[in-house]
């Protein structure tokens, strides 16, 4: 991803899941009158519809889409612009977003499915399936130096989970063990055929089995289980899925979560029979958007090295929303169960060890479950993170309330989306803001 987004999946200090007693207030969200008609869903909700009519007007996006699910069925919809500058093709709920590091609730709940069903342990070390991870090191001095000891601790799979386990990441990490990185292309994802400034180059490992035995090789930024640093972890964790289920990590996602869901429009490479549907990604600059990755010619229609399970998908709000709808339902869509809800419970709770904090953190103020941001108190459950190009969905299923607001801009940070989203969903709700 983009090297300048260091707001990659930053949900704010004000962010979604910091809403306080104010959901709790609102009462039962079943409450509310059920789902319009989506012809009508922008007049339900005005302040969505009226800041997403002030960034397309404004040029400072081409197209904005937001589905709100409640209860059962469909979502409402508010779909403001199109699929790119100077194009006439209106964004609607089957538009194709690069969602990022939405992509890593994805993974977290595949291996939620695994501890579900007794084929991995939270707290089973990762060396049980990966035996390279059996002996790491950790950095003395991070930023200035790659002098290692031993570490004290194995990796587990709760480490990958919630961005304990001490690994780092290129948009993140600094000093030699960023060059380190780079040089055994461990890579967080793509983002343009083209070189973008400020954006050192990389070519990835050529498959997962490759990145895992690759990264095992290189020293640790901490600790396993002491600190929350955002990371790579839920693109190792797709490996662990990998030989823990005996199957290819982008196959098992498939079986497993997108086949039964109905997820028909969720890529990990975008068919090009697809592209008609797929938005052009931009850099805001100035004022000025620059297609970084124009959809005609994108790089997602190439296949990726392997699917990175922290940052490849590409998804719809149709896709997206139905896959909240699930866990809403702890586990069950449609009469079709995914996962159990002892599991769908587990991984929308706080799982990080006790001894880590995340403040001052991209998770201030929060708990962190299997790949996404949790709330605490009477937000307990609240669940969801972001993506680097604007893109942020939550899921609250004690009300049965879930939400996804898909943009397509670089750094997500130039945009209050990630901060303000759930905002404007709380106020169109009528609840406290």
């Amino acid at each position: 991803m983009n090297g300048q987004a260091s707001g990659l999946a930053m949900i704010g200090r004000r962010g979604f899941l910091a809403w306080g007693g104010q959901l709790a207030a609102a009462g039962a969200i079943g409450a509310f009158a059920p789902t319009r008609a989506w012809a009508r869903a922008a007049d339900l909700y005005p302040t969505i519809r009226t800041q997403f009519e002030s960034y397309v007007s404004s040029g400072k996006l081409p197209g904005v889409l937001a589905t709100i699910g409640r209860a059962a069925g469909m979502p409402d919809v508010i779909a403001v612009g199109t699929q790119g500058q100077g194009e006439t093709t209106a964004v609607d709920i089957d538009t194709l977003w690069r969602v990022y590091s939405m992509t890593k609730p994805v993974t977290g709940i595949a291996a939620m499915i695994l501890v579900g069903e007794g084929k991995m342990k939270l707290d089973q070390p990762i060396s049980e399936f990966l035996p390279e991870f059996a002996n790491m090191t950790v950095l003395t001095d991070p930023e200035k130096s790659l002098e290692a000891v031993p570490a004290k601790a194995q990796i587990t799979v709760r480490h990958l989970l919630t961005h304990t386990a001490g690994l780092g990441y290129s948009i993140i990490t600094k000093g030699p063990l960023l060059q380190s990185y780079l040089d055994n292309g461990i890579t967080p994802g793509i983002v343009s055929r083209f070189p973008i400034p400020g954006t050192p180059a990389s070519a990835p490992t050529p498959d997962l089995k490759t990145f895992s035995e690759r990264l095992a090789k290189l020293p640790l930024i901490a600790e396993p289980g002491t600190k929350w640093s955002y990371s790579i972890s839920l693109d190792l964790l797709g490996r662990v899925i990998e030989v823990a289920s005996g199957m290819d990590f982008e196959a098992f996602l498939k079986a497993r979560i997108f086949e039964p869901l109905k997820m028909n429009s969720s890529y990990f490479q975008v068919p090009k029979s697809e592209t008609k549907r797929f938005v052009s990604n931009y850099a805001p600059v100035n004022g000025i958007l620059f297609p970084i990755d124009p959809a005609t010619t994108s790089i997602y229609l190439d296949k990726p090295a392997f699917a990175f399970g922290g940052a490849g998908m590409v998804s719809s709000a149709r896709d997206y929303d139905r896959f909240l709808n699930m866990l809403a339902n702890y586990g069950e869509l449609d009469g079709v169960r995914v996962m159990s809800p002892e599991a769908a419970k587990l991984a929308m709770s706080d799982l990080l060890p006790s001894a880590v904090s995340t403040d001052g953190t991209y998770a201030d103020g929060a708990g962190f479950g299997a790949g996404g941001r949790v709330g605490k108190g009477v937000n307990e459950g609240v669940y969801g993170w972001g993506g680097a190009a604007g893109t942020v969905a939550f899921v609250d299923p004690k009300r049965k309330l879930r939400a996804v607001c898909m943009a397509q801009y670089m750094p997500s940070n130039v945009y209050p989306f990630h901060e303000n989203f759930a905002k404007w969903v709380l106020q169109d709700l009528g609840l406290p803001a």
